[in-house]
């Protein structure tokens, strides 16, 4: 994706050695960019969701273990490293698939060759990231052109949260269809949800969006179900955090009411989402763990004054508590199908199982 004519990925190695990143605190109102030289480093950009997004997620605590093999190389350093990053973000899986590809493949090393293998491993994730999502694309375009091919306007599509490149290593998985498709000369428009507490679709969603030229709208989270009951809306498509073999999808909070109004009102509901969002271990969404985040998340918000500062402000009354769980879990039996980079498939355990026959044995 590109920012002002220059491409970007969220995660890239500088010419001086260090992990660089996107810092999406500071979006959409300051575009810059952060160094991390530590495990601790890395720890700490996806704690405090400097990075975000399951699959950056992962991408980021890979380079993590590599910064920790940088500094030492031990098997008691390396564990010491997955340890500190497994304990960042619960519910988002590609973070233990990622910590467990890089233990493994460091395993079969002796310490003194960890660090290249380690740095390599890490590069190797993030592109194998970007071509998946880029095959989502491909996949996904499929279907946005199959329901262009019936409208006489622009296809209305509703998203919620983020799911593009800012989530990713680059190009998104929800998004990537929506950026295919109006790079192909399809003429979309987006539905944006706000996506509360913390705004992934107003700040994030919508800047990529913006940046890339693709038309969109900022709504409030509950207007989504009065946009469908009036045919304002043609499909949705969500991206996930963690999908189970039983194909129940875990996305931010909210994802499971939009599903909800989708199946009212007769409209298509599609997750898209790479092999390493995939929980082969649970068969159902009662058992992901979901991530419980600060109140003050729900009871501040922050925006850029008239001013021109960046500035936090208190929603609610000083004595009233707030409950701020950050995901929630969409049923299989709710969603239309998933889109993922081996091509769509039923929302069902049967569905999963043709699309990654080889992965079957790990249920």
């Amino acid at each position: 994706m590109r920012i002002s004519g220059t491409h970007y990925r969220t995660i890239w190695m500088s010419e001086s050695g260090t992990v660089r990143v996107i810092d999406q605190s500071r979006l959409p109102f300051e575009f810059t960019t952060i160094e991390l030289e530590t495990v601790a480093d890395a720890a700490r950009a996806i704690k405090t969701m400097v990075v975000r997004g399951a699959p950056l997620i992962g991408a980021t605590a890979a380079y993590g273990i590599a910064l920790a093999v940088r500094s030492n190389p031990s098997d008691t350093h390396v564990a010491e490293a997955v340890r500190i990053l497994q304990a960042t973000r619960p519910t988002a899986v590609n973070l233990a698939w990622a910590l467990t590809r890089m233990r493994n493949t460091l395993a079969e090393v002796g310490p003194k060759e960890r660090v290249d293998v380690a740095f390599r491993e890490a590069a190797a994730i993030c592109d194998a990231d970007v071509e998946q999502c880029r095959l989502i694309g491909v996949h996904g375009l499929e279907i946005i052109r199959g329901l262009a091919g019936t409208a006489d306007r622009s296809l209305n599509i509703l998203t919620h949260c983020n799911a593009g490149w800012l989530a990713c290593v680059d190009w998104g998985t929800a998004l990537s269809p929506i950026y295919m498709a109006h790079d192909a000369g399809i003429p979309v428009h987006v539905w944006v949800d706000e996506t509360r507490p913390r705004n992934q679709g107003a700040a994030l969603t919508a800047f990529e969006l913006g940046a890339h030229g693709v038309p969109h709208t900022v709504i409030a989270d509950n207007l989504g179900g009065h946009l469908m009951q009036r045919g304002q809306v043609d499909m949705v498509i969500v991206g996930s955090d963690r999908t189970t073999a039983g194909a129940d999808v875990c996305n931010k909070v909210g994802t499971y009411l939009k599903a909800l109004a989708a199946r009212d009102n007769d409209l298509p509901f599609y997750a898209a989402l790479p092999v390493s969002t995939i929980d082969w271990s649970l068969h159902t969404g009662c058992n992901i763990p979901i991530e419980e985040r600060s109140p003050e998340e729900v009871t501040h918000i922050t925006g850029r004054s008239s001013a021109g500062s960046i500035e936090t402000v208190r929603l609610v009354p000083e004595t009233s508590p707030a409950l701020n769980l950050a995901f929630d879990v969409t049923p299989a039996r709710l969603v239309t199908a998933l889109i993922t980079e081996r091509g769509v498939c039923p929302a069902s355990r049967a569905g999963l199982r043709r699309l990654y026959p080889d992965l079957r044995a790990a249920e």
